[in-house]
């Protein structure tokens, strides 16, 4: 089995990435199963309905977020849509869920979000026992484990990467939206990569518009970011799967 996960969605231009691009990887690579970031989708902050509807219309099954889950309102529309998880270590009762369990191809693949919380200024639980007591809750009821620690600090999503080792199939990283080379299986079987990028403007500060980003360092003054345009990029990573073993066995970037 390959599962595909494809990073931080930008605005319009990272959809559109998505949708010129996905089908394109499908067949090439032969995926089975595909997780989105979508937390930047609208306008680079956040997600609407039409942004939802229009990823998930890419065959894509399982869509995360981050810490702009709660940026467009209308997301209280739909933040129980069975392909749509948000951070599981937001305070207990927060609507929508931080997990899900899907079926593809025989297997019950679990998929978690979970949100970093060094610089990332959002009151969250700890991530790291948040996620020990899902998988205490789910390990003998699915096939494979997949996390998006959607997260700034690399040491602590390296940290994470260890502290899961053996206990999950893969985590990646997700919201520096640049991409790391440091894609690995860990010692105890489970692949890592601490930042599987973004998708969205090539030519851009990290998908907003370069010249609102070179204002405010050069003035300090608040200035709107802008989504930017022009030729996009799509970045990811791919993980192939021993179908016996449900371990992976080799992790590979997409950047495209």
């Amino acid at each position: 089995m390959k599962i595909l996960a494809i990073g931080d969605i930008i605005g319009e231009v990272g959809v559109k990435e998505l949708k010129n691009k996905l089908y394109q990887i499908r067949q090439k690579e032969e995926i089975d199963f595909v997780i989105v970031n979508g937390e930047n989708a609208a306008e680079g902050m956040g997600i609407t309905e039409k942004n939802f509807n229009d990823i998930i219309s890419q065959n894509v099954d399982v869509v995360t977020m981050g810490n702009h889950t709660w940026g467009k309102k209308e997301i209280f529309k739909f933040i129980d849509h069975p392909k749509l998880i948000r951070p599981a270590n937001y305070p207990k009762g927060v609507v929508g869920k931080g997990y899900n369990i899907y079926e593809c191809k025989n297997k019950k693949i679990a998929v978690i979000n979970l949100i970093g919380r060094v610089y990332m200024n959002v009151l969250s639980e700890s991530p790291f026992l948040v996620v020990a007591d899902i998988i205490k809750n789910i390990k003998d009821k699915t096939d494979m484990i997949i996390v998006d620690f959607h997260a700034e600090a690399t040491g602590e999503k390296i940290t994470m990467g260890y502290y899961l080792d053996g206990k999950v199939t893969a985590v990646f990283g997700t919201h520096t939206h640049v991409q790391t080379a440091d894609e690995r299986i860990l010692p105890k079987g489970t692949a890592y990569i601490s930042d599987i990028g973004m998708t969205g403007t090539k030519n851009s500060a990290l998908g907003m518009d370069v010249s609102v980003a070179i204002k405010r360092f050069e003035t300090a003054l608040p200035e709107r970011y802008k989504v930017a345009t022009g030729e996009g990029t799509l970045n990811g990573v791919i993980f192939d799967i021993n179908d016996k073993t449900n371990k992976v066995k080799a992790i590979t970037r997409v950047n495209m």
